[in-house]
């Protein structure tokens, strides 16, 4: 993809070389370039677009396509102030965690244990081979959903697509409807998939806490002789 002076992604144009090879194609398809284009016209407003440029493409920078052995599934950027950064669930060193994210790390207490950090950069996560990969990958300062149905999500899905079709016994947590809806094109008989409701304050009670996903997870990989995720950031 040629880098555009204009584009919110020309400042970050590549999302590393094993990406590249499976998804190098997707940054030349008649969606794409519209959701370049719409993106090129929020900044010619003056919106404020999270995350940063750079980090658009963090999810795939922290976990390349060949390291990839759990894949956790959001929804969309978090669009307050310095939270986004490029991977699900995850906020910058510095930003009060998010309820959703307090409620992960206390199932992660409950389950394994964890001691609750003070903060709630998952960055950790991602270089062990943990794909935090949200549906939508930028958002409007203060208006979330504002760029969903732009294109995000016809790319992720091709991301989704390509682990699926040219991986083995890859494990995906979906939390929640849309996580679920998102991943139905998993083929469970070629990898692990885990369900659960969405850590939300509004639905943690109804099936995220007790999940067990954490502990599991790791039980799947060492049953496949790999290394386990230190969940501990």
């Amino acid at each position: 993809m040629k880098p555009n002076p204009e584009s919110n992604l020309s400042v970050h144009p590549k999302i590393g070389a094993s990406w590249e090879e499976h998804l190098g194609e997707e940054f030349k398809k008649p969606y794409f370039l519209e959701l370049e284009k719409f993106l090129m016209e929020e900044k010619r407003r003056g919106a404020v677009v999270y995350p940063p440029g750079p980090l658009i493409f963090n999810a795939f920078n922290c976990t390349p396509f060949d390291s990839v052995k759990v894949v956790i599934l959001g929804q969309a950027p978090y669009h307050g102030p310095g939270q986004a950064h490029g991977l699900c669930f995850s906020v910058q060193i510095g930003v009060r965690p998010p309820a959703s994210l307090l409620n992960i790390f206390q199932e992660l207490h409950e389950d394994m244990g964890f001691k609750v950090p003070d903060h709630g950069n998952l960055e950790k996560w991602a270089r062990e081979g943990v794909l935090l990969l949200n549906a939508c990958l930028t958002v409007r300062a203060g208006q979330p959903g504002s760029h969903h149905g732009k294109g995000w999500e016809q790319f992720t899905d091709a991301a989704v697509q390509r682990l699926n079709d040219e991986k083995q016994e890859l494990i995906f947590l979906h939390w929640g409807s849309q996580a679920q809806q998102k991943g139905a094109i998993i083929d469970p008989k070629r990898h692990h998939v885990l369900t659960a409701a969405h850590p939300s304050p509004f639905s943690g009670d109804r099936g995220f806490f007790g999940c067990r996903h954490f502990s599991k997870t790791n039980k799947l990989l060492a049953e496949m002789g790999r290394e386990p995720i230190d969940w501990q950031i």
